[in-house]
């Protein structure tokens, strides 16, 4: 059954939620670093070109981490070089350093992305950095990617708990962003890596920032809060939102990180507020559900399942 004939009701769009909001698809990247086999790539273009095919604008392709901690991205040379980039669809790439940056200036790259950390043990374990000295490890990549004519974005990882840790501060998260923000990055996901964030959290995090026009969300749904927190976000101005086609992923650093929040699901609940984001929702099932059976298990997606 298709999403049409599953019959969504009249909706009227809130006052308080933005009229668009743009998807950042993560599944060819966050989604498939962490699985456990190897993805062929010639697999991997298909998935990305059906995802471009479903109207998603926005595809982070692959990662330019060292194959040694990520093998499941080794491939992104050869990745990058097969994509047929369809216009109007831009494909980031993860980018750890200066040699990541290299790679990927290689590679014909427009759009790269920088992950750091809100709190001193996931950098450590991470980035084996301490939480002030990464940036020394940032300012290079951010600074010469932007004089060779490349957006920026900035990842915050570990925002509203560390299973080291605890809880974070949020104090210690804004501190982080800001000073990406201040190097350069033109957008910021700010990530609850391991999912344990509830809306109230969000808000009090968004509200401390103040400006929220250069943030975007990234959610995880291990405590099944993903969707709501993703409404928090959209309520108090956010109007980016990462996503994962079938809801593939985790974080290979973090073992209790659940997949990331469903991209159907995310279009689902946005069809039901009227907002718009482009996405055709039975191509990008019937993506979703290829996808999953190339991996030999079944969408975590609720609506990829509802809709199969």
């Amino acid at each position: 059954m298709g999403a049409r004939e599953a019959g969504l009701p009249d909706v009227v769009s809130s006052s308080d939620l933005p009229a668009e909001v743009t998807i950042w698809e993560v599944g060819a990247r966050d989604g498939l670093q962490n699985e456990s086999a190897v993805v062929p790539v010639a697999v991997k273009l298909e998935f990305l070109d059906r995802l471009a095919a479903s109207g998603l604008s926005v595809l982070e392709a692959t990662s330019f981490v060292h194959p040694k901690w990520v093998p499941q991205l080794a491939d992104a040379a050869e990745l990058l070089d097969g994509l047929e980039r369809r216009p109007g669809v831009i494909y980031p790439v993860l980018v750890p350093n200066e040699r990541g940056l290299d790679r990927a200036l290689e590679a014909g790259v427009t759009h790269i992305a920088i992950f750091a950390s809100a709190t001193e043990t996931f950098a450590s374990r991470n980035l084996n950095r301490t939480l002030d000295s990464q940036f020394e490890m940032f300012e290079p990549v951010v600074s010469r990617a932007r004089a060779a004519g490349l957006d920026v974005r900035g990842y915050v990882s570990m925002c509203f708990g560390d299973p080291w840790e605890g809880a974070v501060p949020r104090s210690q998260v804004v501190a982080v962003g800001r000073r990406l923000l201040d190097l350069g990055c033109s957008q910021l996901s700010l990530g609850d890596t391991i999912g344990v964030a509830t809306p109230g959290q969000v808000e009090a995090l968004l509200h401390d920032f103040g400006d929220v026009s250069a943030l975007a969300v990234h959610f995880h749904d291990t405590y099944g809060q993903a969707l709501s927190n993703t409404l928090a976000a959209l309520r108090c101005g956010v109007t980016t939102v990462d996503s994962s086609a079938g809801g593939l992923g985790g974080c290979p650093y973090a073992e209790s990180a659940t997949g990331n929040l469903a991209t159907e699901d995310l279009v689902w609940m946005l069809d039901g507020l009227g907002v718009k984001h482009g996405v055709d929702l039975d191509k990008l099932v019937e993506t979703s559900a290829w996808m999953a059976g190339q991996l030999g298990r079944p969408s975590p997606s609720r609506v990829v399942r509802a809709l199969t």
